[in-house]
This record gives C-alpha cells, sequence and structure tokens, in this order.
C-alpha cells in the first residue's frame, strides 16, 4: 500500500525589518568607499564633490560638539510646519467651498491659475521685501506651495464620489451633514492625504528656497553660506541632512494616514 507524501506547501519566506535594510546598507557602503578612495587618490578633487570623513567631521563638530545645526534645523522646521498648517487650512475649506459653490470655482479659476503657474521662488524677493529676512517670508513662499497642492486634491477627492451611494444615502433621508460626515469626507480622506503629504514636501522645499536666498536662520541659509565659502563637505553635509528630512517627512505622513485609514 503506497502512502502520499504529506509535505506541507512552502509558504513565502517573511524578512524581518533589519534584513530588508542589509542590501541597502551594503549599497551604501559601497558608495562611500568608493568615494572615499577616489578622493583621496585624486580621481575627484574633493574642492568639489568633498568626501565622506570630511562630511562626518563636520557633523560631528556642528551636530555632536555644538548645537549649531540643531538650531538652524529647528528654524527651518518651524517655517515648514506653520506654512504647511496654515497652507492646508486654507485650502481645504476653500476646496469645500468650491465643492459647495461651483459658481465662485469657475469665477475663481483663472486668477488662482494665474498665481499658481509663477514660479514661487521668483516671488521669494517680493515676499521678504513685504515680510522681511525673518520666518515670517519663509513662512509665505511655503504656504503658498503647500496651498494649491492640498486645494487641487482637495477637490478632486470631494468630487470622486460613487454616484450610487450618493443616490442610496439620499434615498433613505440622510441629511446634508450626514451626507458629508459619513460620505462625502471619508471618501475624500485617502486623496486629501495625498495632496497633504505632498503639500507638506513643498512647504519644506519652499522654505528652504527662500533661506537660500535671502535669511537670517534656517538650514538654505547655512547652505548658502558654505556653498560661498566652497565649504563642500558641509555642503554635502546639509544636503544629506535635508534629504533625511524630506524621507523622515514622508513616512511620518505615511504612517500616519495609514493609521487614519484603518477603517478600509
Amino acid at each position: 500500500m503506497s502512502t502520499e507524501s504529506t509535505t506541507p506547501p512552502v509558504r513565502g519566506v517573511v524578512l524581518s525589518p533589519v534584513l530588508l535594510l542589509v542590501p541597502h546598507i551594503a549599497l551604501v557602503t559601497v558608495v562611500l568607499l568608493a568615494w572615499e578612495l577616489a578622493a583621496r587618490n585624486g580621481y575627484v578633487d574633493p574642492t568639489f564633490v568633498g568626501q565622506p570623513t570630511g562630511i562626518g567631521q563636520f557633523l560631528w563638530s556642528n551636530m555632536v560638539l555644538s548645537h549649531k545645526l540643531w538650531i538652524e534645523l529647528g528654524w527651518t522646521l518651524l517655517g515648514t510646519f506653520v506654512s504647511f498648517v496654515l497652507g492646508s487650512i486654507a485650502a481645504i475649506l476653500t476646496g469645500l467651498l468650491f465643492v459647495s459653490m461651483p459658481r465662485l470655482e469657475r469665477f475663481m479659476d483663472p486668477y488662482l491659475t494665474a498665481f499658481n503657474a509663477m514660479p514661487r521662488i521668483a516671488l521669494a524677493p517680493l515676499f521678504i521685501l513685504w515680510f522681511g529676512l525673518g520666518v515670517a517670508s519663509k513662512i509665505a513662499i511655503g504656504f503658498s506651495l503647500a496651498f494649491f497642492i492640498v486645494l487641487s486634491s482637495t477637490v478632486a477627492g470631494m468630487r470622486s464620489l460613487n454616484q450610487d451611494h450618493v443616490t442610496l444615502t439620499k434615498t433613505l433621508g440622510a441629511s446634508s451633514w450626514q451626507m458629508f460626515s459619513q460620505v462625502t469626507l471619508p471618501s475624500a480622506v485617502p486623496v486629501i492625504f495625498s495632496g497633504l503629504r505632498l503639500g507638506l514636501i513643498y512647504a519644506m522645499l519652499g522654505v528652504v528656497g527662500g533661506e537660500i536666498i535671502a535669511a537670517e536662520h534656517g538650514l538654505g541659509q547655512t547652505l548658502a553660506y558654505l556653498g560661498s565659502t566652497f565649504n563642500m563637505n558641509g555642503v554635502m553635509a546639509l544636503l544629506l541632512v535635508l534629504s533625511l528630512l524630506g524621507m523622515s517627512v514622508t513616512w511620518s505622513m505615511t504612517a500616519i494616514e495609514r493609521r487614519l485609514l484603518r477603517w478600509q
């Protein structure tokens, strides 16, 4: 009598987060080693691209031994947070107004389109003239960038409703508030959150760009000074800090979005 094999099917192996990071760590290590060796052996000029050991020394001196970069980072984060919050609130309220009053949206559309087409960095000198060299002018630049991104996502989200759900809700006798709170808003939240995530990144870009042009504090102002003095190790170090900051902001917004949208 033959017996059939009862070996269970092989399932996909789930790797731990630490193991998933190993290829990335290996790639970064190889790139840094090649960069360091190329700089030391004269294949690339450290005057123009810096070198990893110099970048590490700059970060150690300005973020560990002293707190200068932390202070400048705080100013940049302050401008980013305030401009993002103000721009998002204004954009969401304007989007709700446009959805409820389509005629107003059609009337305002040419003006908003014209202003949105203007490069906000080119308007930075005007904002600086109006609001000064302090953080207020950087907030204005970040606000103008975040506002239009969140506004477009709010309007798109509010109008991407399933008409069958709308018809069914109205048939069941739902009030206007019930329609908004239980149908319109939950359906629009994912699209709005995509705009919020992108708006936060652009708010930070606007603040840093404004600091590079003219500012009293901030990472952008420090970056401009280091570039003017040909301190490439410092420039590369700040670019690294800004890239890590952008990644952290994106991951944080994604985590918040997943937590808020568990109901899906």
